[in-house]
C-alpha cells in the first residue's frame, strides 16, 4: 500500500494554468526494499492526479525519506513533464 512520504513546498503549473502540489509517495516491495515516485495533485482537488513511474529504489523507508527531502525544484520540473507524458498514454 502506497504511503505519503513528503508533501513538498514546490508547486507546478500546467499549460492550462492548473496548479499542482508535489508529493513523494513510496511503497514497500516484497523483498523489503522501497520504491518511490512523485504525484502531482491539483491544488483545487479537481482534475486528474499526475504521477511518475518509479523515480527511485531504496533499501528502506528511512532512506526513501532522505531521498525525498533532498529533491530540488529543478527535479520536479522534469518529474512533472514525465508525469504529464504518462497521463497522455
Amino acid at each position: 500500500m502506497a504511503e505519503l512520504i513528503l508533501e513538498h513546498s514546490v508547486r507546478m503549473m500546467s499549460a492550462d494554468g492548473t496548479i499542482y502540489i508535489a508529493r513523494s509517495y513510496g511503497e514497500e516491495r516484497s523483498d523489503g526494499t522501497w520504491e518511490g515516485w512523485i504525484e502531482f495533485t491539483p491544488a483545487d482537488r479537481e482534475g486528474q492526479v499526475l504521477l511518475t513511474d518509479r523515480e527511485t529504489s531504496q533499501p528502506n523507508r528511512v532512506t526513501l525519506e532522505y531521498w525525498a527531502t533532498g529533491l530540488e525544484p529543478i527535479y520536479f520540473e522534469g518529474a512533472f513533464e514525465r508525469a504529464q507524458l504518462l497521463s497522455k498514454k
